[in-house]
């Protein structure tokens, strides 16, 4: 995977999330260099939990970091374990420890964002990473992209990578995206430690709660020392789409109200719950103007049901690279080669994560019923084989032209 040229564009990769060094991970691995300009202070991951699936953990096995991140992350045994809201009854579950190796290759991580963070950064140059760097516009038009920065710096480059989020700046120069509206669904994340869930929440296994307007997702992680639940209900009148932003125990449980007890007990052993909207965004038609182009939630911000988000952006990093790579004398049309691959994937993923809320959030009665009666008949783990089988550096389509 290296470019049959001596050319080297300069690339500048705002956002120093997931995503951000991902891409600077796989443009290292292909032989080029890029800078991240992330506008916090030092790198921390805000949030909790993510699942690792297949997809994702074949490519941070070829950036040399499974290893690192498996030490920290726990090895998923059961996936896809649905539980009635009630009585938590199991619907459904797959025993991961005899399939998912022997589908895909690879077996399937629960992790904290951080140790995710830690592990690509590990496969990053030390000196790549810029701190501190608010990205306040960025100018197209001239014979090369202008990055204007909060404290006066402008960096002009052959490349921009907008990794930089669901606020993306460099989304709203380059894409025009229609404006979020509201979902209805909010979303509560919080950390439990180990000692202190019951034992059904220590398992290496990855448990989803349905009920009417709600479910309620938990997993362990960080080595199985905590357990990270998400959880999603009725908005109300709550719109902020923050990962700073916080909630209550109590009103984290009393949204539950009326749930299994064992559950609702879990709920009161957790720590300070964040809180945030889920907001609904239409998948984008074009992610890139010139050399120009959006990566991971810039690009695509998902409804967490399926678990990909930290994993599409992964993929982007390591398509975009190998675009690059490939023809890096024509940044602009690299960049739209990418986006042709990337779009009607992520598109997808983006259309049924928001459809599965409203299964999972099906009040009692023949619908709610026939669901449930569906579990036995669909295994999870083969179905979703489209999602998981997927190799983000064997995919290809025709080249295309520079816009």
């Amino acid at each position: 995977m290296s470019s049959t040229t001596t050319a080297k564009p300069e690339v500048v990769i705002l956002g120093g999330g997931i995503g951000g060094l991902a891409a600077a991970a796989f443009l290292d691995r292909a032989g080029l260099t890029s800078t991240i300009y992330e506008q916090a202070k030092e790198l921390t991951e805000v949030g909790a939990g993510l699942v690792v699936a297949p997809n994702a953990a074949r490519l941070l096995r070829r950036l040399g970091v499974l290893d690192r991140f498996a030490k920290r992350a726990v090895t998923l045994a059961v996936g896809w374990e649905f539980r009635r809201w009630s009585d938590g009854t199991v619907l459904s579950a797959e025993n991961l420890d005899a399939a998912c190796t022997r589908l895909y290759g690879e077996e399937t991580y629960t992790a904290h964002r951080a140790d995710l963070l830690d592990a690509l950064r590990s496969a990053v140059p030390l000196d790549a990473v810029r701190l501190g760097k608010r990205c306040i516009d960025l100018t197209l038009g001239g014979p090369r992209p202008t990055v204007h920065f909060a404290d006066g710096e402008v960096v002009e480059a052959d490349v921009v990578i907008g990794a930089d989020g669901v606020h993306s700046i460099v989304r709203g120069a380059v894409a025009h995206p229609e404006p979020p509206t509201d979902s209805g669904i909010c979303a509560f994340r919080a950390l439990v430690p180990a000692d202190r869930a019951p034992e059904f929440a220590r398992r290496n296994a990855q448990t989803l709660w349905i009920g009417p307007g709600h479910h309620l997702v938990h997993y362990p992680v960080s080595a199985g020392r905590l357990i990270n639940l998400v959880a999603f209900a009725p908005a109300g009148g709550y719109s902020v789409e923050s990962w700073s932003a916080t909630a209550t125990v109590d009103e984290f449980v009393a949204e539950f109200d009326g749930w299994d007890p064992r559950l609702v007990d879990l709920i009161r052993a957790a720590n300070r719950p964040g809180r945030w909207a889920l907001l609904d965004r239409a998948p984008l038609t074009r992610w890139s103007a010139g050399p120009a182009t959006l990566l991971g939630d810039a690009a695509h911000a998902m409804f967490p049901f399926f678990a990909q988000g930290a994993a599409q952006a992964i993929e982007d990093a390591a398509v975009l690279a190998r675009c690059l790579a490939d023809d890096a004398e024509q940044p602009a049309r690299a960049v739209r080669r990418y986006e042709a691959l990337r779009i009607p994937r992520t598109s997808r993923l983006q259309q049924i994560s928001h459809a599965r809320s409203l299964v999972n959030h099906l009040p009692d009665g023949p619908e709610q019923r026939a669901r449930d009666r569906s579990f036995t008949d669909t295994d999870p783990l083969v179905s979703n084989g489209w999602i998981y089988a997927y190799d983000a550096e064997q995919v290809d389509a025709p080249a295309v032209g520079a816009r």
